[in-house]
């Protein structure tokens, strides 16, 4: 496969985002091997909080969160999907699957960092991908927060706002991954984090990550992922594993996903849920130190006690 890796010097002009990152080769399922980048912050031996981020962002999305997460003494780790961030991007399309993103990030938090009792959190992508971790691999996880999030199998109609999204995708010539950021946001985005979010995609052959993402998500009952995703669902519908939502009150896409998961999972019931006001899709954008606080909380109530 045919794969890109983002200049450092394309990042020079991020602000606010300070964390260096650390890179692990995860294997491409191709015969290759891909880097994939992640940043950390908080005490090496605290609780660990995966961040899993969507599309079309990167690790950036985090950066009100992580500082909230790390003065709870939480131990966090935020990847860049493959062909997000600062890791690498493969050029074809073809080359992206849903089964191939859940296997990097496998690859990622079990082979190469060995993470355990994992708090996960979810949002976009990071919930379609995070959710089947978590039931293929429960025995690291020791809660879950899903944020704006879900996981279709298919069998269920998305709603138009995201069909015209992914339309939108599929028919830009130039895809503007900072605009299209910024209309998930319910408060405006500045100039200055729109920038941040191009930066990963110099060049429009950086961006087929971005493009393809919207074609994963299953839409249809014999989609490639339809299979997988019920069986996870099964196995979900049996987890005592704490889970927490935590959604926004303006996000159009997954705001249905919510009260799913709720009924759906043990591991939700006698939990308060949360809702975070004034938020759209990008709950990190616009309420990231209150996304963090719920973060904190819950991991200090039902994850941190042995």
């Amino acid at each position: 496969m045919r794969v890109l890796r983002t200049p450092e010097e394309c990042f020079a002009e991020v602000d606010g985002f300070g964390y260096p990152p650390h890179y692990a080769d995860v294997p491409d399922q191709d015969g290759g091997t891909l880097r994939m980048a992640y940043v950390t912050d908080g005490p090496a031996d605290g609780p660990v909080v995966l961040l899993l981020h969507g599309e079309p962002s990167w690790s950036y999305l985090y950066r009100t969160v992580m500082p909230v997460l790390a003065a709870a003494g939480l131990r966090v780790v935020a990847p860049d999907l493959v062909g997000f961030g600062r890791s690498d991007k493969p050029t074809e399309q073809s080359a992206h699957s849903y089964a191939r993103h859940v296997e990097w990030v496998r690859s990622l938090i079990v082979d190469t960092l060995d993470l355990q009792r994992i708090t996960l959190v979810g949002q976009d992508w990071g919930g379609l991908i995070g959710l089947r971790l978590l039931a293929e691999q429960p025995q690291r996880f020791a809660g879950a927060v899903a944020a704006n999030t879900g996981m279709p199998t298919g069998d269920h109609d998305m709603p138009e706002v995201w069909w015209q999204f992914r339309r939108a995708v599929e028919g830009a010539e130039t895809l503007d991954v900072g605009r299209f950021v910024a209309s998930g946001c319910h408060r405006p985005l500045a100039p200055e984090a729109r920038a941040a979010y191009d930066a990963p995609f110099p060049a429009e052959e950086y961006k087929a990550g971005p493009r393809v993402m919207p074609t994963l998500v299953p839409t249809s009952p014999d989609d490639p992922a339809t299979e997988a995703n019920r069986t996870a669902w099964k196995t979900l519908a049996t987890s005592e594993t704490p889970f927490l939502t935590a959604f926004s009150d303006n996000d159009p896409i997954t705001g249905a996903m919510g009260p799913v998961l709720r009924r759906t999972l043990p591991g939700a019931a006698g939990l308060t849920h949360p809702t975070i006001d004034n938020a759209g899709h990008f709950l990190q954008e616009d309420a990231g130190s209150e996304l963090g606080r719920v973060i904190a909380e819950f991991t200090r109530t039902t994850v941190q006690p042995q």
